[in-house]
């Protein structure tokens, strides 16, 4: 089974700017047991699966998709159940953090996360973390599609 480990952070500052990010737009099929959504990147695009979080952990299964078809997706499917962001990734201290800035509905949110192998591995947070939200199911790209930031913490 494909597993995905991340921790998640509120980002202080702007530690992107100065290196160039990836627009993506993601569109939400499901959100039942699993998530289902599509994501459109440049010319890429996949399809992801992902199970219930336990701990910082859940399933997650991820397939390239033609373009065209996930662009038909998101027509037919998503409707408004989108989110925009624009994703950073910065090397610090032998991870790689993906930094999300948002925009729409949720300007103004600047998420980090970085995924890890297990869950007790040790991870040196960067300066620019002003708090993590791993455990907050508010933060998660699909909760923000009906409870958009901001909102009380």
């Amino acid at each position: 089974m494909a597993l995905e480990i991340e921790r998640k952070f509120i980002v202080k500052g702007t530690p992107w700017e100065t290196i160039s990010g990836t627009y993506m737009e993601q569109g939400y099929l499901t959100q039942n047991e699993a998530t289902v959504r599509v994501r459109i990147t440049d010319d890429n695009a996949w399809l992801t699966i992902k199970g219930q979080t336990k701990g910082l952990s859940r399933p997650e299964y991820e397939y390239s998709i033609p373009l065209k078809d996930a662009q038909e997706m998101m027509e037919l499917f998503c409707g408004q159940n989108r989110i925009s962001k624009t994703r950073y990734e910065i090397d610090y201290e032998g991870f790689t953090w993906e930094v999300d800035v948002f925009e729409g509905r949720n300007k103004g949110l600047v998420l980090a996360e970085v995924e890890m192998e297990s869950e007790d591995l040790e991870v040196k947070i960067p300066e620019w973390v002003e708090k993590e939200v791993s455990h907050d199911p508010r933060f998660r790209n699909s909760s923000l599609l009906d409870n958009p930031w901001p909102f009380d913490l």
